[in-house]
């Protein structure tokens, strides 16, 4: 393979001395910005790498001076969560009389540089980012072309610099563990999302917090991390259902995870709440058709959704917005899939 040449800083980045610098030839180069398959992997990531890091200049042809659009991207459809967001956004967007066009970036959490341009030069009123955002390059290029950005995230960890409406997270995961105490239980497992992202992390932590609050030790193997899915609450479930010193209750990241949780629970003949107690995160529709209905943590998608849409024209419209950063009040939701654990009942 030949060996990367780096540009000189006084270097100008063409085409040639992107493909000089990667090692590749100019068709190459070229096909990749034109966003054509026949291109190894590896070699688009690296010339995706230099051109982003030396902030080439994609020529876009615009379609339109602009239009009345505004374009909704989320890092990946999950089908309950990204329709309550979608609900929000319809909201706030068909009131203004504004379409919207929606795309993913197929789980990726930065959008890949030749999928902003094609948004770029569709020339939409503003860009809605979900569970992802632009790059600081990106995020220049947008102010550039005069397109403002709002970013609905559950982190709260956003750079200051953009525009984000979430939720708060560790009050959610406090809010799911002191009820579960409050019953009586003593022994509590949690499923949280992927360890790396943020809002993850934030519910484990309130998780943490509320066993603090009453002095009782967190047992570090009943501390789980995984999809959000069902079949990350599914597996979790069984391994911690499994044993002989199961937990009484679990509070799972996610609705779903905990659709997950109750399948497994079934499929060992265990009774929800009798046998375990489960509590989820979000409060999608589908907590309230579950069997036993899922106790749960509102978390305000709609609103969070309605808020960012009602930032984004806000920003549209040369306004400067009173605070970046938005988080929402997250709500405990209790219905049948709690009780006291069977061994302090009379």
């Amino acid at each position: 393979m030949t060996a990367s040449r780096p540009l000189t800083p006084q270097a100008s980045a063409t085409i040639a001395t992107i493909a000089e610098e990667v090692g590749v030839s100019v068709a190459t180069v070229s096909k990749v910005l034109n966003g054509r398959a026949d291109v190894a992997a590896e070699t688009r990531a690296r010339v995706e790498e230099s051109l982003e890091r030396h902030r080439y200049r994609r020529r876009i042809r615009r379609q339109s001076p602009g239009i009345d659009q505004i374009d909704l991207v989320f890092h990946e459809f999950n089908s309950g969560w990204a329709m309550e967001i979608m609900s929000g956004v319809e909201a706030v967007a068909s009131a203004a009389g504004l379409g919207i066009a929606i795309s993913q970036l197929d789980g990726a959490h930065r959008p890949a540089p030749r999928r902003l341009d094609a948004l770029v030069a569709r020339r939409p009123l503003g860009l809605l980012f979900v569970l992802c955002h632009p790059t600081p390059p990106q995020q220049l290029m947008l102010t550039e072309h005069r397109i403002p950005f709002v970013v609905v995230d559950t982190d709260s960890a956003t750079s200051a610099s953009v525009p984000t409406v979430g939720s708060n997270n560790w009050n959610g995961g406090l809010l799911a563990t002191r009820h579960l105490l409050e019953l009586g239980h003593r022994r509590i497992a949690v499923i949280s999302g992927p360890r790396d992202v943020l809002c993850s992390q934030a519910r484990a932590a309130g998780f943490r917090s509320a066993h603090d609050e009453i002095g009782l030790p967190v047992d570090v193997d009943l501390v789980r991390y995984g999809s959000f899915y069902v079949d990350g609450g599914h597996a979790h479930g069984l391994e911690l259902l499994a044993g002989p010193d199961r937990p009484t209750a679990i509070f799972a990241g996610s609705d779903l995870q905990a659709i997950g949780v109750l399948r497994a629970a079934r499929r060992l003949g265990l009774r929800v709440p009798d046998d375990l107690s489960v509590i989820g995160y979000d409060d999608l529709p589908v907590a309230g058709w579950t069997d036993p209905p899922l106790t749960t943590v509102h978390q305000p998608l709609r609103d969070m959704a309605g808020t960012a849409t009602q930032m984004l024209l806000e920003l549209a419209r040369g306004a400067t917005v009173a605070t970046s950063r938005i988080d929402l009040v997250t709500e405990l939701v209790v219905r049948e899939s709690t009780a006291p654990p069977a061994t302090t009942r009379p």
